[in-house]
């Protein structure tokens, strides 16, 4: 016969049995008071920037899309508003048209050609060096580095004078090696003046102008990945190739996604370039941009209204290729974060 346990006794086990939950107490957040040196700090590196922008950037690219829709004249207090007709004109305008092609074959072809030869170098200057010891690049590889920069260091008008005069049909570098290596065909060959290699020409200054700051940007990313990680790719049997493309391409992704978005936004201006080269279109406006059209029909027509809607259109061809270019680095891995261990 079992002993009756107190009902106290049950209840006390009970309640030692119970676990108890402590209930957390909300903190409440202080406020700490603005101060002087708050303030100050917040108005000179947050407020006079943003003024900034918006003075500078904003209000002259809204001022912009208000004059495309009138028909200024630029130098007359009063105008029309003719609405989107503007847009509807040099979107029919077979020239217009003409110099949007020819930005997007620049925006095509001088990205990609500027930024696979500066890998290419950058790669041979960092770890491209002997397979034997320590991970290094080429021999005089700082020599290098100071030659390729070189050309950014030129003016770009200054670019444009010089490579015209070496490609000069008369008198200039290119035609005179090659007629002393006997090619007969390039004697007093108008290079920039033929439809078939104005374009081209133009696209290979362009991007021996750009090359060697591309060159030292993707020098500065792979310099920051730790050397054992080279190592760890060699001792694997992973070949230069191999490691370029799996390592370094990767690690280096946000140094591209810039130097793309910034060979983009010159390419649809190669306003100096074309002008300097080809001031008036090249042959059969082969080589003429929307900046050259923009400035021609502001400054030599007059026709501010429909210069401003051109300004307009090309500043929307610039905000969505950068917006394609960070679409296409999302969706091939960019949002993913690497880290180094």
């Amino acid at each position: 016969m079992s002993a009756a346990i107190p009902p106290s006794t049950a209840a006390g086990v009970a309640l030692e049995d119970t676990p108890v939950r402590a209930t957390a107490v909300p903190r409440r957040r202080r406020h700490r008071p603005w101060t002087f040196d708050k303030v100050s700090f917040f108005v000179v590196f947050l407020g006079l920037p943003l003024a900034v922008y918006l003075i500078f950037v904003v209000s002259p690219f809204i001022q912009a899309f208000y004059y495309s829709l009138t028909n200024w004249g630029g130098f007359s207090a009063t105008f029309d508003f003719v609405g989107l007709f503007n847009y509807t004109k040099i979107l029919t305008d077979d020239l217009f048209t003409r110099a949007m092609i020819n930005n997007v074959v620049l925006v095509i072809l001088v990205p990609v050609v500027t930024i696979v030869l500066s890998l290419i170098l950058a790669i041979l200057l960092t770890v491209g060096g002997s397979s034997y010891g320590q991970t290094r690049g080429l021999g005089h590889s700082g020599f290098y580095r100071i030659v390729s920069f070189f050309p950014y260091c030129v003016p770009a008008v200054v670019i444009g004078l010089m490579w015209g005069q070496i490609f000069d049909p008369s008198h200039g570098l290119v035609n005179g090696l090659l007629t002393k290596a006997g090619i007969s065909s390039a004697n007093e060959f108008a290079w920039l003046g033929e439809k078939s290699t104005a374009m081209p020409i133009s696209i290979f200054i362009m991007v021996w102008a750009y090359i060697g700051f591309y060159m030292l940007l993707f020098v500065a990313g792979i310099k920051s990945i730790p050397a054992e990680i080279f190592e760890a790719a060699r001792i694997d049997g992973a070949g230069r190739f191999r490691t370029a493309i799996s390592i370094t391409v990767p690690l280096i992704r946000d140094n591209v996604q810039t130097a793309w978005i910034y060979l983009g936004i010159a390419s649809l201006d190669a306003f100096v370039y074309m002008s300097v080269l080809n001031p008036f279109g090249g042959p059969d406006n082969s080589t003429l941009v929307m900046s050259q059209q923009l400035f021609s029909t502001a400054f030599q027509k007059g026709q501010y209204g429909v210069a401003c809607a051109m300004g307009v259109v090309i500043a929307l061809m610039t905000m969505i290729f950068a917006g394609i270019v960070g679409l296409v680095n999302r969706l091939t891995g960019g949002k993913d974060t690497v880290t180094l261990a």
